[in-house]
């Protein structure tokens, strides 16, 4: 009797197989660079003081258990560099280099991807609303200033859906030529030298502060004049050949700017999501009320919710406008009680969009 032929593996199968042994080889190589990290800690407790290996700078990274911010890096870049192997993504951000949506996209695709800057937050949509990039990466949120609103108008002005969330710890950092004492003018972003003007008043008092287009442009004015620092990320200093005059000199130790990635087409489900909606009201008496009470009864917790003005529509007389109302939620759009919200919502709204559905993210940094 003929044996039989094993049937051939459905393409899920053989996904979650794959999916399974890069999981065992990711743990591998996390145990490989942990591992790595203690026979360095060892060299460097044997080594000689006087003859210290002349190839030791070279070869040796962290002394000491590898941090775990390292380990993501190498895991992040080695990503990247996978995806890239297969389709290079062009991710567009909002630049200069540098910047902190710079830094927010290569902590969320590694640099081996296709980072372009691009000059403001609506061009941002527009590359990902043309196709030119396959993703954009552009300011939510800021746990000092509340809402990026040019972010909120580009959702309601084009069809970009939001596919991933990036939040990221924000530090500033007082960068400079010469030494601290010599500065007479500190540039940066209005926001940063807002979220940094305490520690400016302590330790720089007199010090006139200038505004910049952008962190990377006072890095540039900074490296041009002794007399000026700038308030920028490190890695804007080492581009421009700056030293780091003080670290971390935000007021809130905790100054977290959410990012949002942007993209032609929601997020897949993951079992812990969020979901975007946008929405207009009937401008009369109890409408909020009642369209959140809909979320109440559906039991979704709301993470996040805004309003801005209708541009134009506010009446003569200034007594009142439509508005825009920016709500976030725990759940997933497929997710049922998800979805009897939306429909309920959906009845009582003048319009209403789903912005998308993401996976919750970590902070990064």
């Amino acid at each position: 009797m003929a044996k039989k032929k094993p049937a051939n593996p459905t393409p899920a199968t053989k996904a979650r197989s794959l999916r399974a042994e890069i999981a065992a080889l990711d743990r591998q190589v996390a145990e490989a660079i942990g591992r790595r990290a203690e026979l360095v800690g060892q060299l460097a407790e044997v080594r000689s003081a006087n003859s210290p290996d002349a190839w030791a700078t070279a070869v040796e990274g962290p002394v000491g258990a590898a941090p775990a911010a390292a380990v993501q890096a190498v895991f992040r870049e080695l990503v990247a560099a996978s995806c890239a192997a297969v389709d290079r993504r062009r991710v567009a951000y909002l630049g200069p280099a540098d910047s902190y949506s710079h830094l927010a996209a290569i902590e969320r695709f590694g640099d081996a991807s296709d980072l372009v800057p691009v000059g403001t937050i609506h061009a941002v949509f527009e590359e990902v609303a043309t196709g030119a990039s396959q993703l954009g990466v552009v300011p939510l949120e800021n746990s000092t200033h509340g809402r990026v609103t040019d972010t909120l108008e580009a959702f309601a002005a084009t069809s970009v859906a939001i596919c991933g969330e990036a939040p990221m710890r924000i530090h500033h950092n007082l960068l400079g030529r010469g030494p601290r004492s010599a500065v007479r003018r500190v540039a940066s972003k209005p926001q940063a030298l807002s979220q940094c003007s305490h520690w400016l008043a302590e330790h720089l008092p007199g010090v006139e502060a200038v505004p910049a287009a952008s962190t990377s442009d006072a890095a540039r004015l900074a490296a041009d004049d002794p007399s000026t620092a700038a308030i920028a990320s490190e890695q804007a200093a080492r581009r421009h050949g700056l030293e780091v005059l003080a670290r971390r000199i935000e007021d809130q130790k905790d100054n977290v700017t959410r990012f949002a990635v942007i993209g032609p087409e929601p997020g897949a489900k993951t079992g812990d999501d969020k979901t975007a909606l946008m929405f207009e009201l009937a401008h009369e008496p109890g409408s909020l009320a009642d369209g959140m009470a809909i979320f109440k009864r559906q039991k979704l917790n709301l993470t996040w919710i805004e309003s801005f003005p209708i541009p134009g529509s506010r009446t003569e007389d200034l007594s009142g406008g439509r508005y825009l109302f920016f709500v976030e939620l725990i759940g997933h759009a497929s997710d049922l009680r998800v979805r009897r919200a939306i429909e309920s919502l959906e009845k009582k709204c003048v319009r209403l969009r789903v912005l998308g559905s993401y996976a919750r993210a970590k902070v990064l940094g």
